[in-house]
């Protein structure tokens, strides 16, 4: 009789344990338009936690414009609010830098990196240029040699930046063509306009099995299986880039609410819907929570500005 009267003690403590780990109407701004990459995140996010009942009901908002950084002010004005997260990723980081923005990365509440992709420099098929040695040697023979990619201050002119340093090129006198979209930046290289280009790659999967471009180097520090590229370190080269994306809250989350929202979003990584949704997405599993994650903001920000410093969009 004691054991049963304990066991039923126990369950009706544990009760209201289970209820509240459940977290009660998250909000996730993703401080772009619909459909982008953090859109897609953090909709994904919201799939996930709702399924598997981290929290109900999830909501997501867009919030868009300067590279995500109108969405940073807007996150630093709900101060406090243990209930509201934002997807956000490097691109914010140069964003912050190149738009000069009064709120930065310091004044948010790091909770995790999620997710990225590693960038690829391809060429056209019919290009001189096997690897990356012999893209190196032209582009130090000239160093206008043309390289498209995303918008000035992204990822990709990050990228661009990092390797032109790397083969022996001044990052501020190369010649970085910008696109504002990745069909534009596709079109230039396949119609060879620009020597070379860069991407996330899955930018370019289709036209390099289909065999019309050359991926002559990929940004991650070993090879992606699925990826017929060698990494820019095994030619030689010490770059390595992820165009990671993780989630913040706003400034001033208290301690119980930030270990809450970190708690959720562990056990979503740790979920199979989630690792399914990788696999589906083609998303690279880079899920670093708590204070690791702040560690690695503050020191990404930082590698970031002098990136940016190199080339000559940052003072």
């Amino acid at each position: 009789m004691k054991n049963a009267a304990l066991l039923a003690a126990l369950a009706v403590s544990a009760a209201p344990l289970a209820s509240a780990q459940t977290l009660n109407n998250v909000r996730i701004m993703a401080p772009a338009s619909p459909g982008g990459g953090w859109d897609q995140t953090s909709r994904a996010i919201q799939t996930v936690m709702q399924n598997q009942n981290l929290a109900k009901p999830v909501q997501v908002f867009n919030v868009s414009g300067a590279g995500g950084t109108i969405g940073l002010a807007q996150l630093y004005n709900s101060k406090g609010d243990g209930n509201q997260m934002m997807t956000m990723g490097l691109v914010m980081v140069g964003a912050i830098l190149t738009n000069s923005s009064k709120v930065d990365l310091s004044r948010v509440t790091p909770l995790a990196r999620l997710t990225g992709e590693y960038e690829v420099l391809v060429v056209p098929a019919s290009s001189p240029y096997k690897n990356m040695k012999d893209f190196a040697a032209a582009w130090k023979a000239n160093n206008g040699l043309a390289v498209a990619g995303g918008s000035a201050g992204g990822t990709d002119h990050m990228l661009v930046g990092l390797l032109a340093k790397s083969a022996g090129v001044d990052p501020r006198k190369m010649n970085y063509v910008p696109f504002s979209g990745g069909g534009e930046t596709l079109a230039a290289v396949l119609g060879n306009q620009v020597a070379g280009a860069v991407a996330g790659y899955g930018e370019f999967e289709a036209q390099i099995k289909a065999g019309r471009l050359r991926a002559i180097g990929i940004s991650a520090p070993k090879r992606q299986a699925g990826i017929d590229a060698q990494t820019f370190k095994e030619q030689g080269y010490a770059v390595e880039l992820a165009n990671w994306r993780g989630i913040v809250a706003p400034p001033g989350v208290s301690a119980a609410d930030k270990a809450k929202l970190v708690g959720a979003l562990d056990k979503m990584h740790a979920s199979k819907e989630w690792q399914d949704t990788l696999k589906t997405r083609g998303w690279t599993d880079l899920y670093l929570s708590g204070s690791k994650f702040d560690i690695f903001l503050k020191t990404e920000a930082n590698r970031a500005k002098g990136i940016l410093k190199d080339i000559g969009l940052v003072k």
